[in-house]
Parts: C-alpha cells; structure tokens; sequence
C-alpha cells in the first residue's frame, strides 16, 4: 500500500496564493513555499509526494504568458520535491502532475489530437528529465486527452531511455455523480482503453468523496489487474457562510478509504479539500487495515467506443459488424463521398444500429482518392453520432493511423495479413493506440485453400503479434471466406478452418459473410445458410448486412437455437408479430416504422435531423420548408426546439451523451444559418442576447465553453468574455449589449466566492438582468445563498433554462 499526498492548490492558497498568480510560478519564484508543503505531507505519511506542476503544460501556461517556461518550471518543480524527500523522507519518491489542459479535441473542440499530444509531450520529457518515479495524468474528463497525455507520456518515456521500471505512469480520470466523465465514459471503458494504450496504474480523483467513488473504483476492478489509485475530495463541497467547505474531516475521511482499498485500490490519498491531516488519517486507516483479496480478471478481447464496451468471444453472445459503410461496389455512396457529403454514410451507420448491428465497421476506399482526409471525417461523424464501437477497415498506414488517433475508444483493425508490409505497418499501430487486430491468413497473394493450411499461417501472424508486444487478448481470428465458384470444397474448409482456431487458439472469429455467395444465385439465402453453419462450428462475429432480411433472420434463429436467447426473447421480440404462414422472402419484417427524412411531414423530416445529428441533411430539409412557404417561426419552434427538447431528456435520463448532445446542437445551428442566408430578418431567429463569463480568478473555461456553444446553436446571441473575467467587465458588458441574461461559472473551489462578487456588482449597478450559474464546484444550495436566478448544472439544463426565460419576455 502506498501513499499518495494530498491537495496543492488547497495549500497553496493557505500559504499565501494570491488571484491571478500562477500556481506553477512558486516553483521558481517561491521554492521554500512548496517544499515546505511536500514537507508537511511527507511528514503526515505520504510515501509519493505530487510535484506543483498541474497547470504547467505549454496551453495552461499560456494564460500566464509563461508558455516558454515549460521546461524550466517542471524541472524546478521536481528538484523542489526533490529537496523535501532527501530532508524528511529518503525512502519517498516523486510523481509528476499532468493536470488537463481545458481544451477539447475535435470534433467536441478545436484541438487536433497532435497539438494536445505536442503540449503533454514537451511536460512530461521535462518532468523525466527532472527524474521523478511516475508520471501522474489527473483530473480528466475526456478519454481522447487522457489518450493524447498518456501517448506523449509513453514516447517520452521511451525517448528517454527509461523504462516503465524507471518511470511508471498513472491514468486518473475524474468521474461526475453520475458514474461517467463529462463526455460519457465509464470507468470500465476508461480503463480497457488506457491498459491497451500501456498505462501503468489507473484510477480516480477529484469531483467527489469517497463514498462516491467506491462503486466505481469496483467497477475498474473488474476490468483490469493493473494497480488502482483513487485521491477522492474531502466530500463534496459545501457553501458555509459564503466559504467552500469540503465537509470530511481528517478523522471521518481515514475510515471512509477502507471500502476503497477493499475494492481494490492500493495507492490511495486525497485531492480538493484534503490536507496533511487528512493523509496521516488516511496512512494510518489503511495501513492498520488487512484489504480483502483482489479477484484476479481473466483477460477478454474487449473492444469499445467513448461510452459503451463489448466483448468479444466463444463464451459470449455473437455480434454482428455491419458492414454497410463501405463504398466497393456501391456507386452513390462512392460518388457522395467525392462530392464531400457523409450523408450516407450516417444514415447507413444509423440504420445499422437500428436493425442490430453492434459494431460498425468503415471503409473509405474511393478509387482516385486520399482516404486518409476521408477516414479522418468519418471517425469523427461516427464516433459524435452512435455509441456502437467501430472496426477500421482499410490498407492504407497513413488512413489507419488517422483513424486510430482520433478514435475515442478501442478500436477493432480490420486487418493484418502474412505479408511483411502489412505486418511492419499494421502491427505498430495496433499496439502504439491499444487497439484489437484482426488476422487475415494470406500472404504474397497466396490463398490457402485447406483450412490446416490457413491455420498454420495464422500461427505464423499471431506469433509476429507476440513480437510486437500484443497479446493474445489483443487478436481475433479470420477464417478466410473464398466464394463457392471458387470450389465446391470452399465453404467445408471455411467451417473446418472455425474449428480448429477454437481449439487451437480460442480467439475470437470474424468472417466476411457475404464472400461465399459471390458470382451464384440465391445469395441471401446461401449467405442465411452458411452463417447458420460458421455460427455452430465456432464464428463468433460475422461481418454482414444487418439490413438483409434473411441473414439477419438466420443470424437471430442461430443464436437461439445455440443458448445465447434466454426463454427466446429476442427471436420473440424481432419475428413474434410475422405472420407463419406467410414467406418472406427478401422482404423487411413488419416491425415498428424507423425515423427516417422522408415523412411527408417536413417539421417531422427536422425534427429526425436534429436528434440525429444530420447537420449535412437539415440544409436541404429548411430550404425547402421555406421554399414551400413554412413560417421560419414553426421551423424554430415546431421543428428545432422540439428535437432539442427530446435530445435534452435523452441526456438527462442518460440516454444521449455530450458528443450526441454537441452534434444536435451544430446541426440546429446549421438549421439556423440557412434561415439567416435565405430570410435575414426573420424574427425566429432572435432570441436574445446572452453574455458568459468564468469569474475571477478561475482559468478554466472549458464548461464555459459547452454551455456557449450550446446556446449559440439553439440561436441565441452569445457575448462570451471569456475566463478570469472581472466584475466590472461582466456589468459593463451586460450594459453595452442590453443582455437579459448572463451566465457565470466557476469550476474550482477557490474561485466560487467570485460568483457572490460578481452577483453582488450586478446587483449593485441596478441591472434587472438574471443570472445563470453553474460550474463543477456549484450546486443548486450555493447559487441560491449567492442570490443567483437560475442554477444550471449542465449545458442542456442551461439551454432550457435560457428556453423558459425568454419565452416569459415574449409573454
């Protein structure tokens, strides 16, 4: 068990830090200040002390006009924790602090994915240099900038010469009451992403008490051996007498870390609101305390997407991989991706989903064209649009690559063959960006036509594998479909094949099913057939089209009849309302009509758009509404805001996630532009001017933001000012732009008396306009004892706030 310290920025404040001063800065300019705090916790039984380095990456030093300092302040930072150690604890060792940088990658933000990774990169090099033991990447709330950091951290690490023996870096992401990150993960996701990527140690931190993170340190449990570290908050911040309070005390906080360390934590220590007495607590609670046993977790072939995992396997229910978006052989969808449209593209991803397909996989292979531009908008449509995971299904390194880095889960490669290129280009990314990699036995053209043969040359592959540092959890397995016309022992070497990867490998297996019928009659039939057979001798995830009748039927009727359908209900459930009598053919089952964009309803035909974010399909949808005369005030209303209300219970019951909710939000905007190009004065438009701020002495704006460009695609004006934002700035603005509502966060302890400040200067300036606050650290009590109109705890609930709020002004 080991000991991690507890809060710096809590500290730091004690000890004399003043607003608008640089945290990181007392590294250099007041060295004896933050020794004497790492002295303080190593004294209290911290046997790993956090350097003051969390803002100290290149993009949150810029607030400062500090991003030149990088490296001088992180080394700085660790010969100070350094220092401590060699005085008061010889045998304690340094982690160096990754804290998030308050941007979000595209397509949730403006960041690419290599302008995070360049900033975390040039910390942690300068963090290694300075020679701490583990790297520390804490507080995110994103799965792509935990990837980013960790990638950084790993090259850096490797760059360096060191080993995970030398350095050892921890994933702590940070987890709202909800069970998941801002952006929808759960811990289980987080984790297999972040062990396939090669964290070391993975946990929690921040946002809440102990009692809340327990659950979920279980749940991370159970995914993963990898060590666990969890620093919770002192409790969940209170506003006593317009102070924050962190409500656990240093002697209710020690007992609460035992169902931790229980669940299976064995770094443990604290974060907002802990103090050196609350880690001598803790240090003697868990140290007095025999843990219960870990179970041990059996290794899965796991895949995932930002929000949801699957797992792959003989001893798991087959999954389909649609196999629709792709452009071989389908001229219009080929022909829209030239034009620049991804139309299809969604709308087949949607479809897919919709009729049961649980991964997706996404071919962009246009002849004549760079599919890496291609891959890059494809990953970020999908993975905004559906939580089904995704297979990356090209042979192009550099379209791989683009897809890998920008895909926020992991990811199943389709595929890798026996022949070098494709083993020195593929098996690399496969392992640099944790993704699953399926195995295709051919090589130099050579298509093995008995199945010991196809079998022998995968060994070969998955032995490569091995070589590269993969793991056997980390391979499925492909059979190698050649059609019939090719040999009428083709499909009994296909099914024999199944057979003995089970028995000699037991990986997961994946075929291409629609192969066997190439060039004969009858091919959904042959196809419903032979899926029926590879599903019994050992398939466990065919790649079909989920929207073809009798595949799917047969598809459904197999797993049925192989014990994956308790009591039948799913065979129920999809064909119970056929009629028996009748024969079906090609047709679809009369089932429940699917949304679709071509209702004769136009504001029907809208409404689909925005909850499905088809920012691409509503321009045309709105143009001609407006062409055939409809009232852009039932556009607004009946059409746009309506959807918005459905997207927003969705998320609120937790059914949509931000990316969702973000995509819907820029396809209203679209919505709203066309209006403004076709009819400029339209008064559907003008909802109202609103400005936002984060207060005083807070830097980060990153909720800001979300909630800004929310309320700008449901069309209102928006006076964003930005972070650190003075009262009187805040007044001034409201004034110069006759605002009727303004919307004021803050996401850190420190900063949320600046909310009363800034109330209290609204006030006093005689403004009538109401004010909306939200933030991380605030709550529903807070904003009322701050005398605040409206507490918005998220995006969504702000939009529907500012919704209610102008709809009474129009009254």
């Amino acid at each position: 068990m080991y000991i991690f310290d507890g809060a710096m920025g809590t500290m730091l404040q004690a000890a004399g830090l003043e607003e608008g001063y640089c945290p990181e800065l007392f590294n250099i300019e007041k060295p004896e200040v933050v020794k004497n705090i790492h002295a303080q916790y190593l004294q209290h039984g911290s046997d790993v002390i956090t350097t003051n380095t969390f803002g100290a990456c290149g993009l949150k030093l810029e607030d400062y006009d500090l991003q030149d300092r990088v490296r001088e302040i992180n080394i700085a930072a660790v010969k100070v924790a350094k220092d401590a150690i060699a005085e008061f604890k010889p045998s304690a060792r340094v982690a160096g602090s990754m804290g998030p940088t308050g941007r979000f990658l595209q397509p949730l933000g403006n960041m690419s994915f290599d302008s995070i990774y360049d900033t975390y990169r040039e910390q942690a090099e300068a963090l290694i240099e300075g020679g701490v033991d583990f790297i520390i990447i804490e507080t995110i709330i994103d799965v792509q900038e935990m990837r980013a950091a960790l990638l950084a951290s790993l090259d850096a690490r490797e760059a360096a010469g060191k080993t995970k023996e030398d350095v050892q870096i921890i994933c702590q992401f940070s987890f709202s009451e909800d069970g998941r990150t801002i952006t929808g993960t759960p811990p289980a996701v987080a984790t297999t992403i972040v062990e396939a990527m090669g964290a070391d140690i993975i946990g929690i931190n921040c946002s809440l008490g102990p009692e809340q993170i327990t659950p979920l340190i279980e749940e991370i449990a159970s995914v993963t051996n990898l060590p666990i570290i969890c620093q919770p908050n002192a409790g969940m911040p209170q506003l006593i007498n317009k102070q924050t309070v962190f409500p656990l005390t240093a002697e209710e906080m020690g007992p609460l870390m035992l169902p931790i360390v229980d669940a299976g934590a064995s770094y443990v220590g604290g974060c907002c609101g802990t103090t050196p007495a609350h880690i001598q607590a803790i240090s003697d609670a868990v140290k007095a305390h025999t843990p219960k046993e870990r179970a041990h977790v059996e290794p899965k072939t796991i895949i995932t997407s930002r929000t949801k995992l699957l797992e792959l396997g003989h001893n798991t229910k087959p999954l389909i991989i649609g196999e629709r978006i792709n452009p071989t052989g389908r001229k219009v969808l080929a022909q829209e991706l030239r034009d620049g449209s991804f139309i299809r593209v969604k709308r087949d991803a949607l479809d897919q989903v919709e009729a049961g397909a649980d991964i997706l996989d996404v071919n962009m292979g246009v002849a004549g064209m760079d599919q890496t531009p291609l891959m890059e908008r494809a990953i970020f449509e999908l993975s905004m649009l559906v939580e089904t995971p995704l297979s990356i299904d090209t042979l192009d390194p550099a379209a791989m690559e683009v897809a890998l880095k920008n895909y926020p889960g992991r990811a199943l490669i389709n595929s890798v063959n026996g022949e070098e290129e494709s083993i020195t280009h593929v098996m690399p990314l496969a392992k640099r960006y944790g993704a699953a990699l399926l195995c295709l036995p051919i090589c130099s053209g050579d298509l093995p036509e008995k199945a010991e043969d196809r079998v022998a040359l995968a060994e070969s592959i998955v032995n490569r594998a091995y070589g590269y540092g993969l793991q056997p959890h980390d391979l499925l397995l492909d059979p190698l479909v050649l059609t019939l016309a090719s040999g009428e022992d083709s499909a009994r070497q296909t099914l024999r094949t199944l057979q003995l990867y089970k028995e000699k490998f037991g990986f997961p297996t994946v075929m291409g099913l629609s192969n066997i019928s190439f060039g004969m009659p009858q091919r959904p039939y042959l196809n419903g057939q032979f899926l029926t057979m590879a599903l019994a001798c050992g398939l466990t995830t065919p790649i079909m089209n989920p929207l073809n009748y009798p595949a799917k039927k047969a598809f459904v009727s197999s797993t049925t009849l192989l014990g994956w359908d308790p009591g039948s209900a799913e065979f129920i459930k999809e064909y119970g309302y056929e009629d028996e009598t009748s024969a079906p053919g090609n047709a679809a089952p009369k089932g429940p009509e699917k949304k679709s964009f071509d209702s004769n309803d136009p504001l029907a035909n809208i409404r689909a758009c925005v909850e499905q974010g088809e920012k691409e399909a509503i321009v045309d949808l709105v143009k001609k509404a407006l062409a055939d005369g409809m009232d852009p005030l039932d556009i607004t209303k009946k059409g746009l805001s309506e959807a918005m209300n459905v997207v927003g219970d969705k998320f609120g019951s937790g059914k949509l996630f931000l990316p969702q909710v973000m995509l819907a939000a820029e396809t209203m905007q679209a919505a709203f532009n066309t209006i403004k190009e076709i009819i400029p004065a339209s008064e559907s438009l003008d909802k109202g001017t609103v400005v936002v701020a984060t207060v005083k002495g807070d830097i980060h704006d990153l909720g800001k933001n979300i909630v800004a460009a929310l309320l700008e695609n449901n069309g209102y004006k928006i006076v964003d000012l930005g972070k650190d934002v003075d009262p009187e700035v805040i007044v001034q603005a409201i004034k110069d732009n006759k605002a009727a509502l303004v919307g004021i966060c803050s996401l850190m302890t420190t900063t949320m008396p600046q909310i009363d400040n800034t109330i209290a200067a609204i006030r006093a300036a005689g403004l009538k306009t109401k004010v909306m606050v939200g933030g991380a650290v605030v709550s529903q009590d807070y904003a009322d004892q701050a005398g605040a109109d409206i507490y918005a705890k998220d995006g969504i609930a702000a939009v529907n706030h500012a919704n209610d709020y102008f709809e009474t002004l129009e009254k």
